[in-house]
């Protein structure tokens, strides 16, 4: 007999290729566009499995979740939302689901968690990690991208356990946000959360002493240990902070569960003999890569208002941001990551005296990043790099007729032509070499540009 599947989902081109596509995989599948009615298919009993929307009309999924996983415990959910936050992936987990897949997805992948769901037994169902946060608190990790999904999933279904988490990424990406979202969400959350960092630790002495019997880490009695750069862990500290694990495996009293966060792959500093490898295995038994926001830049919409609104609650004056601002800030390449992002628009919203943050504001603060990220005698950017600001600019504040293609050809082949001939001392027929165009050419660009050139020769 063909497992029976349970649809829900308000939108009906949703519904008709979902069950078309899970009826191709020769499943029997009942569709529905109301929660009410799934809970009632639900408490009669059919079904091996669910798939529904988070939200169809005023009713929300997770009001009726926790009370039909009571009724029927065996039977998994997968849970879909266009709402595709970090809270949304623990709710989902916190109410029982089996598994979360934010929209829009991919439908093989959706069709691997129905053949995962449909072959494990309930013992093996996700484990309620936490009660979902009230709506007004606010999100302990922002963003919506692809790469920032995959971070939730590994939180949600880890916050719930005991087990060690590594989380591994570039300096100001949110390692510690991550660290705490999975201590609020887990078991030990009415406990305390205790940051260490030892990128500060003055001395081996001292790093060793955090981890002793009167140290820092025994603060986290029943809750939670996040040892931020431990990477920079020197070999005693190492052996230090294996002690103390051992101790926290024989002596209960003294529990905390451990978070780490590296800035370096710490993989591949423990095959580089840097790093004990034994003392990496315990403490990468999940590992949490923070994506870069140059790798998620579809992010910094969300991320530059919730910092905005940030700001205010923190005395600032009140800012919005519109669309042209937000194009322009995804140009970058934010090698600080989230915070430096944080920070420009804490200065934006400081120093500027307009409500508005446009593509105008922005300008000159990327230019001003643009330096202090690439000094002269650094690493340079490329063209390509320094002209996008530039031209998001310009873009941002044209009109539906403004020719903006041919604004910037020429605001760029005017300055080259110039410096062309500035170096070839006036002289045509080399710069036309140099530019790799012929002489006629560059004569009638020169005309129509209102260049004044040498003879030529």
């Amino acid at each position: 007999m063909s497992a029976r599947i349970l649809l829900a989902d308000d939108d009906s081109s949703l519904r008709l290729v979902l069950s078309q596509a899970l009826a191709r995989e020769g499943y029997a599948v009942r569709a529905t566009a109301s929660l009410s009615t799934l809970a009632k298919m639900v408490r009669d009993g059919e079904g091996d499995l669910v798939i529904s929307d988070v939200y169809m009309g005023d009713d929300c999924l997770f009001d009726v979740l926790p009370g039909l996983r009571a009724q029927r415990p065996e039977l998994p959910v997968i849970v879909m939302s266009g709402q595709s936050t970090v809270l949304t992936a623990i709710s989902a987990a916190g109410a029982g689901a089996y598994d979360y897949v934010p929209k829009p997805f991919d439908l093989d992948d959706l069709l691997e968690a129905v053949r995962r769901a449909l072959t494990r037994g309930p013992e093996a169902k996700t484990r309620a990690l936490a009660a979902a946060a009230e709506r007004e608190e606010r999100l302990p990790l922002i963003g919506r991208s692809a790469a920032m999904q995959d971070v939730y999933r590994i939180m949600a279904r880890s916050a719930g356990t005991d087990m060690s988490v590594l989380i591994e990424g570039e300096t100001g990406t949110g390692k510690e946000a991550a660290a705490r979202a999975i201590h609020q969400f887990s078991k030990r959350k009415a406990g305390p959360f205790v940051r260490l960092s030892l990128a500060g630790a003055a001395g081996a002495a001292a790093t060793e002493a955090l981890f002793d019997a009167k140290g820092d880490a025994v603060q986290a009695v029943n809750g939670t240990l996040f040892i931020d750069d431990v990477d920079a862990l020197t070999p005693d500290g190492q052996t230090a902070l294996e002690r103390f694990l051992d101790r926290r495996s024989e002596d209960h009293a003294g529990d905390a569960r451990i978070l780490c966060a590296s800035s370096q792959p710490l993989g591949a500093l423990a095959l580089e003999g840097a790093f004990r490898p034994d003392l990496y295995y315990r403490l990468a038994i999940v590992t949490i890569r923070i994506p870069p926001l140059r790798e998620r830049l579809e992010d910094v919409g969300d991320l530059a208002r919730a910092f905005l609104v940030r700001a205010k609650r923190e005395g600032l004056p009140e800012k919005c941001i519109d669309g042209s601002a937000i194009e322009l800030l995804k140009t970058h390449s934010w090698p600080g990551n989230v915070r430096e992002l944080e920070n420009l628009l804490r200065r934006v919203a400081a120093l500027r005296p307009e409500a508005l943050i446009t593509a105008r504001e922005i300008v000159g603060e990327l230019s001003a990043a643009r330096v202090d990220a690439h000094p002269v005698g650094g690493s340079q950017e490329t063209i390509e790099d320094l002209l996008k600001p530039r031209l998001a600019a310009l873009l941002a504040n044209a009109g539906p007729e403004a020719n903006v293609y041919d604004q910037a050809v020429a605001a760029v082949e005017r300055p080259l032509i110039e410096l062309a001939l500035q170096a070839t001392r006036g002289n045509q027929i080399k710069a036309a070499g140099i530019l790799g165009i012929n002489r006629n050419t560059l004569r009638k660009k020169l005309q129509a540009l209102g260049i004044r050139a040498g003879a030529g020769d």
